[in-house]
């Protein structure tokens, strides 16, 4: 399978560019405020996001970040085809992963792309 050349996060509330690639939302829950149509996210990929009872525990507290990715990305461990399929998806490109977190440090995208870079 052929990696993305470049795994990268970026707030839906961040502009569209040409160099975005494969736009992925991997949010559980639509961000508010956005219509679909000015997302331009190529694929939803719900089930690329923490489970709901980790994402509730988590609550974007920076203390419990070690934890969070440690217990998602064994949640992931449980989604290979989804992971492939994304990965897949960006064609050896570029592959942004959205999310609408205000911490853009410690949010789940960023445990994917960490995850899928080990990959």
């Amino acid at each position: 399978m052929k990696q993305p050349h470049r795994i990268q996060c970026k707030r839906v509330y961040d502009g569209v560019e040409k160099s975005d690639g494969h736009r992925v939302l991997v949010d559980r829950v639509w961000p508010r405020g956005i219509k679909k149509e000015d997302l331009r996210a190529d694929e939803w990929r719900k089930e690329l996001s923490p489970s709901s009872e980790l994402r509730k525990w988590f609550n974007h507290d920076p203390q419990r970040w070690a934890a969070f990715y440690q217990k998602f990305h064994a949640e992931l461990d449980q989604q290979g085809e989804a992971v492939e399929s994304v990965l897949k998806g960006a064609h050896g490109g570029t592959l942004t992963l959205l999310y609408a977190a205000k911490d853009t440090e410690h949010n789940n995208a960023v445990a994917l792309k960490m995850y899928l870079e080990k990959q």
